[in-house]
């Protein structure tokens, strides 16, 4: 088996065996805690660009299976694991994780003390780094690191050019695409709703000619403040329709109304976040993956409420608008992978749009 390499910026070297794709590529290395749900992680395009590490030493064990994507094509940069099962075995497997990974054009590295390497991210915060072949020169790869610009046009890489329908007899709901898990649109559908996926850069105009019931912002990649073409768009959208907003389309939602955001030295990324909600106390552990937070300093309370924190850090974990019927949280209520504790937020979305109808119509 062909040796890898992980180099990461600081100049620390983690060596490997190599696995899925024969492919080097350079991304911003990040850490998972889940115990479970890779494939969903993996193909979760909010993970655009990144060296996905997963902490728990043996991954892949249920191979790939057809229903559990988040997305049609991931665009994950690469996969590093302690170990990588070579012979999965479950009822619904198609696939092995070596098999799905070639398929993609990711490439995957196994044998890293992914506890030790977490301990690096969490002491010196994500860095860019590498996954190369062992036998490359050393010196000529790391100064290709080091001169290597990240990408800051995520949404636009992911997001779909075109709109489509996911048709459903019931509420008429937009769905604004910066990046969209396929759990969103399937809780939604649950709900019998009639939905439409535009582009991220639609127009405000183009959303209210459709006259939709209400308007859900999804999760995406990357720093919210490089898509600061949206903002006009959620602002004059949360004046006329409900809005519900979801991980960076929480963030989105929150620059819109005058806070501020912030890039978080490590992140959240896993499935036992537990999230307080201010209002009731109530305690709920959340599915999350992102490495960007609201500033508490910068929220103004007459146009955005805090409803959620984190329990760990503290850190905002949903907001609301004090006049409008709009709402947003950082975590997801989707989950895939993760708990449904917080799945009523959708039925909560329902009936806010109800209650619009019933007043302006």
């Amino acid at each position: 088996m062909s040796k890898r390499l992980l180099i990461m910026e600081d100049g620390t070297v983690f060596e490997g065996e190599a696995f899925g794709a024969e492919v080097v590529v350079t991304g911003e290395l990040v850490f998972n805690t889940g115990m479970t749900g890779y494939q969903e992680s993996i193909t979760d395009q909010s993970y655009n660009g990144q060296l996905l590490t997963f902490t728990y030493p043996l991954i892949g064990n249920y191979g790939i299976n057809r229903d559990d994507y988040e997305s049609i094509v991931p665009t994950t940069k690469g996969v590093i694991v302690r170990e990588v099962a070579r012979r999965p075995s479950n009822w619904r497997e198609q696939m092995s994780l070596d098999e799905f990974l070639k398929r993609k054009g990711i490439p995957g590295i196994s044998g890293i003390d992914t506890r030790a390497l977490t301990r690096v991210i969490r002491e010196q915060g994500v860095l860019k780094a590498t996954i190369t072949d062992k036998g490359d020169i050393f010196e000529h790869q790391y100064d290709q690191l080091k001169a290597t610009v990240l990408p800051t046009n995520q949404v636009a890489q992911v997001s779909t050019t075109k709109a489509y329908p996911s048709p459903g007899v019931g509420r008429s709901v937009v769905v604004i695409d910066f990046g969209l898990k396929h759990s969103i649109l399937r809780e939604l559908s649950k709900r019998k709703c009639n939905l439409t996926i535009l582009p991220y850069n639609t127009h405000a105009q183009t959303i209210l000619d459709l006259a939709p019931d209400g308007v859900m912002l999804t999760n995406g990649p990357g720093n919210p403040k490089d898509v600061p073409e949206v903002l006009e768009m959620i602002q004059n959208i949360q004046e006329k329709l409900p809005l519900f907003g979801i991980c960076l389309g929480h963030q989105l939602f929150s620059l819109a109304n005058g806070a501020n955001t912030y890039k978080m030295k490590f992140g959240h990324r896993g499935f036992n976040h537990a999230v307080r909600e201010i209002a009731t106390g109530r305690l709920d552990f959340t599915s999350q993956n992102h490495g960007y937070a609201i500033d508490p300093k910068s929220i103004d309370e007459k146009k955005l409420i805090i409803t959620h924190t984190e329990i760990n850090d503290g850190s905002i974990e949903g907001v609301r608008h004090p006049e409008f019927p709009a709402f947003s949280v950082q975590f997801h209520p989707d989950a895939a992978p993760g708990p449904h504790d917080t799945s009523y937020l959708f039925d909560k979305f329902m009936e806010m749009m109800d209650e619009f109808k019933e007043v302006h119509c």
